[in-house]
């Protein structure tokens, strides 16, 4: 185990120590995949060792909801996925806190257990996530969990770790789990997996103009291959996949996608065996559900409930032709380019860091972070995303954001490569011009 790994997991078993003189909890986690992830691996951690809990998934955690968390009553709280920013408000809580976060955050606990890999030397952006530290704190429970290191691998995915190769606690959890015979690496593809017809239609990664969500694109796209629209994935011969990888390949290309993002696409999946899915699949039920509103049936799935996986399944292909109608919307209209940030408006609400992150990939250019706005009841939430290039350039979007949505009236945070903020509707152009202007000086500054 890297040394760093193990002054973290020592630090988890403390507060391991201190939840093991509780019988009940309240777990709170984010309700995406790496939140729904590690409220799972929690739930399950918890249930196995006879303890009662309470489950509530939060959409963001700003100064409102982190009320529903101070005022919870519970004597041990779990909150996973978020916290570090407001530790200093966690730390005044009358019980026995439990914080297993991987986002930047400046404050130092004085009284509750926090555990974040920043803090241990590990970046919490491709290091691990919230699913891959509360995966070693339920290891440090009990470690027979090890099963759970499965569930842990849909938010690695689920928050994109695995793009550049997993490392920190992403790559001890991958080899126990592969040590175990929980997980298999095998070799990825361009062609996503399932009935060609529907795959390829609701395609995001990777997404192709003109085939992801267009029907006819779809069927010339298989004419061209010299495959029947009718075949599966799984059935092609090596000669027809070859061939198909082929022609999406020239599409990607043709549309300026990056060679490293192809070949992220075509990097390792990661094949869960209690599961019989890859991650990837995995924790886009996980995300589909968190994101509609059905963050329990998420959660349901984590738990072997088989209506609530039939329920997922049925939500994943149905937000997924969504994304795949406004991705094809917003790319036909064009993002709004401002000097040193480009930025859209989700009219449709819903999975804007999704649409944000595909553009950045896929079809923005790849200069500049993009950005997406939508506005729920009074309140607009923005995404930022941007790539390896532009982090190289001075860009910190964690920061950046944080900064620009305090300016407009609200607040902000996350990853240098990808993060949020929030403020009041109506402030949008008071948020993207002091957004552009801090972007544009942290690359001077570089």
């Amino acid at each position: 185990m890297d040394d760093r790994v193990l002054k973290l997991f020592s630090n988890l078993s403390s507060a391991a120590d201190a939840a093991a003189s509780h019988d009940d909890f309240h777990i709170f986690s984010h309700h995406d995949a790496d939140g729904i992830s590690a409220a799972i691996i929690l739930a399950k951690t918890l249930a196995r060792a006879g303890r009662g809990f309470k489950l509530t998934l939060l959409s963001t955690l700003n100064n409102d909801t982190v009320r529903s968390i101070t005022e919870c009553g519970a004597k041990c709280i779990i909150v996973a996925d978020m916290g570090a920013s407001y530790i200093e408000t966690l730390d005044g809580i009358d019980a026995d806190v439990i914080v297993l976060d991987h986002h930047r955050g400046d404050t130092a606990a004085k009284k509750i257990f926090y555990t974040n890999p920043h803090s241990f030397g590990i970046d919490g952006q491709d290091g691990g996530c919230g699913a891959s530290v509360a995966m070693l704190f339920s290891v440090a429970v009990n470690s027979d969990n090890w099963d759970l290191v499965q569930v842990a691998f849909a938010g690695i995915v689920g928050d994109k770790q695995h793009l550049k190769g997993l490392t920190g606690i992403n790559e001890y959890l991958f080899a126990e789990g592969k040590r175990r015979g929980y997980i298999k690496c095998a070799d990825g593809s361009l062609i996503p997996p399932g009935p060609l017809m529907s795959s390829l239609y609701r395609s995001t990664e990777p997404y192709m103009r003109g085939v992801s969500g267009n029907v006819d694109g779809v069927a010339a796209l298989l004419r061209d291959a010299s495959i029947d629209a009718a075949r599966s994935s799984s059935d092609l011969n090596d000669a027809e996949r070859r061939k198909l990888s082929s022609l999406i390949a020239a599409k990607l290309l043709m549309q300026d996608v990056p060679k490293e993002v192809i070949e992220e696409v075509c990097g390792h999946k990661y094949i869960l065996k209690d599961w019989n899915i890859d991650a990837v699949t995995f924790a886009s039920l996980l995300n589909s559900c968190g994101k509609s509103g059905m963050g329990g049936a998420g959660v349901g799935l984590g738990l072997g409930d088989r209506k609530c996986m039939a329920d997922a399944v049925a939500k994943d292909a149905e937000m997924q032709e969504m994304i795949v109608s406004v991705l094809g919307e917003i790319d036909k209209k064009g993002l709004t380019v401002m000097k040193n940030i480009k930025f859209f408006d989700n009219d449709a609400g819903g999975f804007t860091g999704t649409i944000c992150e595909v553009l950045m990939r896929f079809a923005a250019d790849n200069d500049k972070p993009t950005i997406g706005c939508s506005t729920f009841e009074n309140v607009t939430k923005a995404s930022a995303r941007c790539t390896h290039a532009i982090l190289r350039k001075g860009v910190d979007l964690s920061v950046a954001m944080r900064k620009a949505g305090e300016h407009a009236g609200g607040g902000g945070g996350g990853h240098n490569i990808a993060a949020g903020a929030w403020f009041p509707h109506g402030n949008e152009k008071k948020f993207l011009e002091a957004l552009d202007s801090i972007v544009g000086q942290q690359i001077s500054a570089k």
